[in-house]
């Protein structure tokens, strides 16, 4: 990234980003947000964020994306909703490593706040616990819970009711066609399935269907998602990750991902990638 030259004495914490295994639309609130079940996991495809407390009580970002004002920037927006809830006056400077696809589904920017919140948490000695972080993170993102919470989860609510769940090591093959995909169209579309069957907590190990109700709709209004999801079904059985656009597949074995991740990466911004059972901030 360019400008990417952190203060030496900054931290430095790795941002992982996320997989939808499955995802159901069950529902709609009153307020227009939709009800969903997801089955989500951490995985080893990183950003990286450096941060060093300052005293003049700036928010700096000093790697704002080309397409992002750094009033707008989830990591300047979480810091600022830290500052404002706790009344601290200390100030942070903030460099960003962006390598998590922007608009693929796989949760980037979201993953950037909640590690702002945490970091600064610990670095302003704030002393909130998960559960407060948590009911903030919600105010800046439906999935920005999750990446707090900081392991394999099934998702119910918006986003932000999460239990843990046991997941079997994995390797995933991804492709991020060219092309960001919009989530409030999607959310909007007059053909999105908004009442999928709720369910108990889910059992990975019993073979269920996994499914993602946006991604019909998705395939539909997107030649290049369409395009991509092919490519890997020649391999397998595809699935889209939240909203899209990113399409991935799923593997048992690291070689076995490895070998497809060779077939396709020549033609495609592909990612060969693994599961993560525990966010790194958590290590």
């Amino acid at each position: 990234m360019n400008n990417l030259h952190p203060a030496a004495d900054a931290h430095h914490f790795l941002v992982p980003a996320k997989l939808n295994l499955d995802l159901r639309i069950i529902g709609r609130r009153a307020d227009g947000y939709h009800l969903l079940e997801s089955i989500f996991t951490l995985i080893e495809l990183y950003d990286q964020i450096w941060l060093r407390v300052n005293n003049n009580g700036h928010i700096a970002m000093h790697t704002p994306a080309d397409e992002i004002m750094a009033e707008q920037d989830l990591c300047v927006r979480a810091a600022q909703l830290l500052r404002s809830h706790t009344g601290t006056r200390q100030g942070v400077d903030i460099w960003l490593d962006k390598q998590i696809p922007i608009g693929g589904g796989l949760g980037g920017g979201s993953a950037d706040a909640a590690v702002v919140l945490m970091a600064l948490n610990r670095l302003w000695q704030l002393s909130l616990n998960k559960a407060q972080l948590l009911q903030l993170g919600v105010q800046l993102g439906a999935d920005v819970p999750f990446f707090i919470f900081g392991q394999s989860a099934f998702a119910r609510g918006i986003g932000e009711v999460l239990s843990p769940i046991s997941l079997p090591k994995q390797w995933y093959v991804i492709i991020k066609p060219p092309v960001h995909v919009s989530t409030p169209k999607i959310f909007a579309h007059k053909d999105l399935t908004r009442d999928s069957k709720p369910r108990i907590m889910p059992d990975f190990q019993a073979g269920q269907h996994w499914c993602n109700d946006m991604q019909s709709v998705v395939l539909a209004e997107y030649p290049a998602v369409k395009a991509a999801f092919d490519v890997l079904a020649e391999y397998g059985s595809p699935m889209m990750s939240g909203s899209g656009a990113c399409v991935f597949l799923s593997f048992d074995s690291e070689s076995a991902a490895q070998a497809v991740y060779n077939k396709v990466s020549h033609a495609h911004q592909a990612y060969c990638v693994a599961s993560l059972a525990r966010h790194p901030f958590y290590q």
